[in-house]
């Protein structure tokens, strides 16, 4: 009989259950219970995008004695203290990281992509916690990285935690995580239908109707929270803007590539700067340290770097900075975020990536006003303009970056300069470098989620779905004779070859017994192990069918043993190659039926 004890050690999966089992018996279209779901998943980003905030602003205030405008902060502080907050700050994330917190290393929206894609929407629980802080600490102190990425991290956390209690299927909680980063983009940005096109764009990539529906619902609600609390205004602050000539289209065109080349470096330094740091022969803890003293350094010089930097972009749009401050800044900047990022910071580059566009678009401005005054508008339209072109170029998701940045503005009349800028931008980067920023990262691990469906399918799959649990086997001592026999009868041509114990000790294929295999001389002298491939590869039940299917492929194997991770040599089943295809096929099947 199981003890009290055992009976009462997980009330909440129990709780959970009685919740999804109510769901399932309750006649409620679907559409509703997702819309219900979404509301609810839409007020957690909005209130997490705010929390997150007043996070950074409180380790702002502990580090610098006030909050607000880091720029005007920092103007009266010693060069000194410019130095060793960001040091600190670094180094106490550092710490976190490395001895408390290690899933939250490089922690973005990379990571939030690979969930869905392969790992059924599943979001560690911790990571909203560890996030959270790592980057507020980070950004709060000064660190170079943006406030976006983490808050569209804590919404789909958000989301994922909640599909996961309620245990809903895979796709449901896909959507949910996807609703989540919609709502932290909206709430943030004060821009619904940005967050909505980013969710769909970038992190789904599908716009089907069942995920569209509850996406829409919450990026709507993540915004009218952060309204509430925030009142309702555009993100950013721009001066009045009318496009002064069609001839400014071909010059909006040219910014696009322009971008595109800013983007690509961005994207390409960002990683270089990581590969750098990881060769450096130094304590991982204190890395980031060591990248936050860096970007003290560069912010004797240009303090604009600091924090996510929109200071420096309203300095930009209004046109207080010269071209020659901002061609500079452009360097300075993507140095900044790539040792503060690379050396094990925490935070984002979406704002940074802003930055980037605002003083490329304003040093392009001032040259095209300079040269060309009669027909184009001010630096800080093009300012505005490059902040979508560049963003376009790094994240590759051009409606976001045209959406996002028309709900920033709320100015309508920006809307065909920002589409041609972001379609160029978008168009060239990907022939210079077919990532982007967050695919980028995916691919340095062997994740290639946009190369066919197949992978992602298969890497979503594990071996433990698609093995035969009971397969055919044979006895080591097994006589040729008696062998024979065996091979004659059965339907299989290859064999897992066992012990006393069931315990694995080598295969038997057609290779090994087809030239012994009618010698009547050896009947009674051979066994199965004397002929068995000892050297056996093999692969564990939580490993993917895609990693399964790359060592069948590799040595043309007919079967492969499933082992336990605890004890190497049990047998726990085998998958074949025909296995992998059946679990394949079954899985293109169902899953244009649960979008319908």
């Amino acid at each position: 009989m199981p003890s009290d004890t055992h009976l009462r050690s997980n009330p909440s999966h129990s709780r959970s259950r009685r919740i999804s089992s109510a769901l399932r018996s309750l006649s409620i279209n679907e559409h509703v219970v997702m819309a219900v779901l979404a509301t609810l998943v839409g007020l957690a980003a909005g209130l997490g995008a705010l929390g997150f905030r007043y996070l950074v602003n409180f380790f702002q205030l502990i580090a610098y004695g006030s909050e607000g405008n880091l720029l005007e902060i920092i103007k009266p502080i010693p060069w000194y203290v410019k130095i060793w907050v960001p040091a600190a700050g670094g180094l106490v994330v550092g710490i976190l990281i490395y001895f408390f917190m290690r899933e939250a290393r490089s922690i973005g929206v990379s990571d939030v992509m690979e969930a869905v894609a392969l790992r059924k929407g599943v979001i560690k629980k911790r990571l909203l916690f560890s996030e959270s802080l790592t980057s507020a600490i980070t950004i709060g102190t000064g660190g170079s990285a943006g406030v976006i990425a983490p808050t569209v991290v804590i919404g789909s956390s958000l989301g994922s935690i909640a599909g996961q209690l309620l245990r809903i299927s895979p796709d449901r909680i896909r959507t949910l995580v996807a609703c989540g980063a919609a709502g932290g983009i909206a709430a943030m940005f004060n821009a619904p239908i940005g967050g909505c096109m980013f969710a769909l764009e970038v992190i789904l990539g599908d716009f089907g109707l069942a995920s569209f529906s509850p996406i829409v619902i919450s990026s709507v609600v993540a915004t009218a929270t952060s309204r509430h609390f925030l009142g309702n205004f555009p993100a950013i602050l721009v001066p009045p803007y009318q496009l002064v000539s069609a001839w400014e289209l071909p010059l909006y065109a040219l910014l696009g590539l322009l971008a595109a080349f800013v983007a690509t470096l961005f994207t390409t330094s960002l990683y270089r700067a990581e590969e750098i740091f990881q060769k450096l022969e130094f304590p991982d803890f204190l890395k980031a340290g060591l990248g936050g003293l860096i970007t003290g350094v560069v912010a004797l010089l240009f303090p604009h770097v600091l924090g996510s930097g929109f200071p420096a972009i309203d300095l930009a749009l209004a046109g207080q900075l010269s071209w020659f401050t901002m061609l500079l800044l452009i360097g300075f900047k993507i140095l900044a975020t790539s040792i503060t990022l690379g050396s094990g910071g925490s935070g984002g580059t979406f704002a940074p990536a802003l930055l980037l566009g605002s003083m490329a678009g304003g040093v392009f401005g001032s040259i095209a006003h300079w040269l060309l005054p009669e027909v184009t508008a001010s630096q800080g339209a093009y300012s505005i303009v490059g902040m979508a072109a560049v963003l376009s170029g790094a994240i590759h998701g051009p409606l976001s970056a045209i959406l996002i940045l028309f709900e920033m503005t709320d100015n309508y009349r920006i809307i065909l300069p920002l589409m041609i800028a972001c379609i160029i931008s978008f168009i060239a980067s990907t022939q210079i470098h077919k990532e982007s920023i967050f695919t980028l990262k995916l691919v340095r691990r062997g994740i290639n989620i946009k190369a066919g469906k197949e992978i992602n399918l298969l890497k979503s799959l594990l071996v433990k779905e698609a093995m035969n649990p009971a397969p055919e086997t044979i006895y080591e001592g097994l006589p040729l004779k008696s062998l024979t026999r065996h091979i004659s009868e059965s339907k299989y041509h290859s064999f897992p070859v066992v012990d006393h114990y069931g315990n694995l000790t080598g295969i038997l294929s057609y290779v090994d017994y087809h030239d012994v295999l009618h010698d009547q001389q050896l009947e009674h002298l051979v066994v199965a192990k004397d002929i068995a491939t000892r050297m056996v590869i093999t692969v564990h039940p939580d490993d993917s069918l895609y990693t399964a299917l790359e060592k069948i492929a590799a040595k043309d194997f007919s079967i492969l043993p499933v082992v336990s991770e605890e004890s190497p040599n049990r047998l726990l089943g085998i998958v074949t190659r025909r296995d992998i295809i059946g679990a394949y096929n079954s899985a293109v099947i169902k899953k244009p039926l649960l979008r319908e």
